[in-house]
Parts: structure tokens; sequence; C-alpha cells
């Protein structure tokens, strides 16, 4: 794969943080791309060279911050036709991730793009202006029939998770609780908790329906009290996408499907690129800049760089 445009995730910081290369070699981080297939092998039957397309790639192998890399078909989608290279970039990673959450963890009802029907599904998104969420929120509003209630405090937050698609907006900074009852939807019943789940997760028990579901993403510092969601029956889901390439899944293909079916839904004009600044050329100067902003946690959107 030729390497033509990236975005960068928390992922890429904690990796770079944490993760030491072994003795006289290097990390290659990043997992977000758009590239051009310059080559394939033999038990390749997806994509031939000339190929336009997008992923998120695998932590076992090295990452997308350089001009080539090696990716495996099964995890690879092709790119939405009606976004540029930058556009495009933001996407494999945040989608993949909220796709995963919301019909394979949540297990929402999906229904087509044209319908206007709504279920009796109400989600809850915290943290929804990121890059996760920025996605996520636009999913369940192009193909499900839920209710969304999104959290957001300042007001460019705020503005954002509304045109995405969100039809409510709760300030997290205050107690969510009374917030939500005052919009008279009745009770969640499905919560996508995309930070701070440690803060939150006794507010969701009470929150949810019974039978109601909780998917989270972040990696809380504290225990915390599932037992409390007992009386419930609520569910637990923890979403990493990079799993099924980590562990070489049966089912690897879902995700080379997942971004072929959003591509799609880009191209009909359901989903937007979540593309929220973009700082130029792949370059050293540039991808720390982009780490520094992104660990600020003040990014809105995605980050994305383009070229060499």
């Amino acid at each position: 794969m030729k390497v033509k445009a990236i975005a960068v995730n928390p992922v890429d910081y904690k990796i770079r943080q944490n993760v030491t290369p072994d003795a006289g070699e290097f990390k290659v981080i990043g997992w977000d791309a758009v590239g051009e297939v310059v080559a394939s092998g033999a038990a390749v039957t997806q994509f031939k060279p000339g190929d336009q397309v997008y992923y998120a790639g695998d932590l076992n192998r090295q990452g997308s911050n350089a001009e080539y890399q090696l990716v495996d078909e099964r995890i690879v989608g092709n790119k939405p036709k009606s976004l540029s290279d930058a556009e495009a970039a933001a996407l494999p990673l945040t989608t993949i991730t909220a796709w995963e959450i919301l019909f394979e963890h949540l297990a929402l009802q999906q229904q087509s793009p044209d319908s206007t029907a709504q279920s009796n599904e109400v989600l809850l998104v915290v943290g929804a202006a990121g890059g996760v969420g920025s996605i996520l929120i636009q999913l369940a509003k192009a193909i499900t029939g839920a209710t969304i209630i999104a959290t957001a405090s300042r007001q460019s937050s705020q503005d954002w998770v509304k045109k995405l698609g969100a039809h409510h907006v709760v300030d997290h900074t205050r107690p969510l609780q009374p917030q939500i009852e005052a919009l008279g939807i009745g009770q969640v019943t499905h919560v996508a908790s995309l930070n701070s789940t440690d803060s939150y997760f006794e507010t969701y028990i009470e929150l949810l329906a019974p039978f109601g579901r909780i998917a989270m993403i972040d990696d809380p510092a504290k225990p915390l009290p599932v037992m409390k969601m007992k009386l419930k029956s609520l569910s637990l889901h923890i979403e990493f996408m990079f799993a099924r390439s980590m562990f070489n899944a049966t089912d690897m293909i879902e995700q080379s499907r997942l971004l072929n079916r959003v591509a799609d839904l880009v191209d009909q004009g359901y989903l937007q690129t979540t593309s929220g600044k973009n700082l130029g050329q792949i370059n050293a100067k540039n991808l720390k800049a982009a780490h520094a902003e992104l660990e600020s946690g003040k990014a809105i959107g995605k980050i994305v760089l383009e070229g060499f």
C-alpha cells in the first residue's frame, strides 16, 4: 500500500508512550490511512493494484505513518469516492469502533437509511464530540430508529453533535439524570460510553431500563461496580476494534464489509467525514503537533495529515 493520507488517534500516543521497540528495531505507529494498492499477494482476491482504499490496520504490524505499508485485505475497504484522501483517512478506526459498538455489542436494530421510523431505543452517547462519537452519532441517525442523546459541554461541541444528528444534547459537567428525565423521552436503553466510564457508571445503572446495555472503549482508572447491574439484568460490553486482527479472528472479513457499507453510505450522502483539522504534510513536526493537540483533550473531530 502506498500511503496517501493518515489520521491520528489516542492509540497513537498511547503506543508511543508505553511501547518500547525491540533492541535495534523501530516502531512505526499510525492506525488510520487512505492508500493506493501497489502490489498484492497471491491469495488476495478483493483488491488489485491501482485500487483506492481505506483502513485502520493491525497492531501486530507496522503502522501507517510511513510511505508504504503491508495490510491484510480482510480489514481493508474501498475508499469513499466522494471524499478526498484526507477526509476519508479520518474514518476507518473510529468507524470500525462505532459500528462494532452499535451493532455487535449494543445490538441496535438496523433499518434502511431512507426510513423515518422511530424505534423504542434510546441511546446515550457520552463523549459524543470526539472521533468515535462523531461517526457513531451519524451511523445511529442514518441506519437506526433510536433517539440519540449526546453529551457535550462547550458550545462548539454541542453545535457539532447537533449537526451530526443528535436529537438531544445534555451537559456532562452537570448531573445527567435530571437533564435526561427532563427530556420526557422515557428510559435510556443503550449507553455508548466513550470516556470517563468510571465517573458515570453508577449513573448509567440508574438511567438504564431493565436489560439495558452499556458499551465502553476507555480504560477506567478504578474498578467498576459491575454487580450493581444485576437487579436490572444489565450487560456490559468492552469494545476494542483491533481484537479481530490481533487474534486473527475467523470473521476478520467483517471489518472489510462494514468499511465498504460505510463508504456506500458516505457516497449516498447519509454520512459525512469527521475530519476536524488538516495539519498538512505527513512529517515528524506535524505528527508531534497532532499528538500534542490530541493529548490536550480539546480536539473536535479527527486530525488528519496528507502527502509526503
